[in-house]
């Protein structure tokens, strides 16, 4: 289904603002600690739009493999990392941890839609 441009425009932008999310509040990490909560449900909810309306059916199993791809990394320990140099490891963590927020609720628009589609009746050919 081809969405208008003003629609696709909307979750590009949602995209983005996402992203920009997750990066700040992976960086600023302590400082938006008392946000953490807020943070996530405005990630959840763009997670939800990008699902919606960015991902075509084209597009679908790039999407999910490039999804489980970020959902791994984000099970990762980097704060191993702090060890070689302090901090880094630590914001890593953050940030991925806000991009799994960010992807999840997207994914899971995008599987239930890919379901749907497979699970649609073909209609009967006479």
């Amino acid at each position: 289904m081809k969405l208008p441009l003003s629609t696709q425009k909307i979750g590009g932008y949602a995209f983005i603002v996402g992203v920009v999310i997750a990066l700040l509040a992976g960086i600023a990490g302590g400082l938006v600690a008392g946000y953490a909560g807020g943070i996530a449900l405005v990630l959840v909810i763009l997670g939800l739009i990008v699902g919606y309306l960015n991902i075509s059916d084209k597009e679908v199993l790039t999407f999910m493999v490039a999804s489980v791809g970020l959902i791994v990394a984000g099970s990762a320990n980097l704060l191993i990392i702090d060890t070689v140099v302090l901090g880094v490891g630590t914001v890593l963590q953050a940030i991925l941890a806000n991009i799994v927020v960010f992807i999840a609720p997207a994914v899971i628009v995008v599987g239930l839609k890919a379901v749907y589609a497979l699970a649609k009746t073909p209609e009967i050919a006479k």
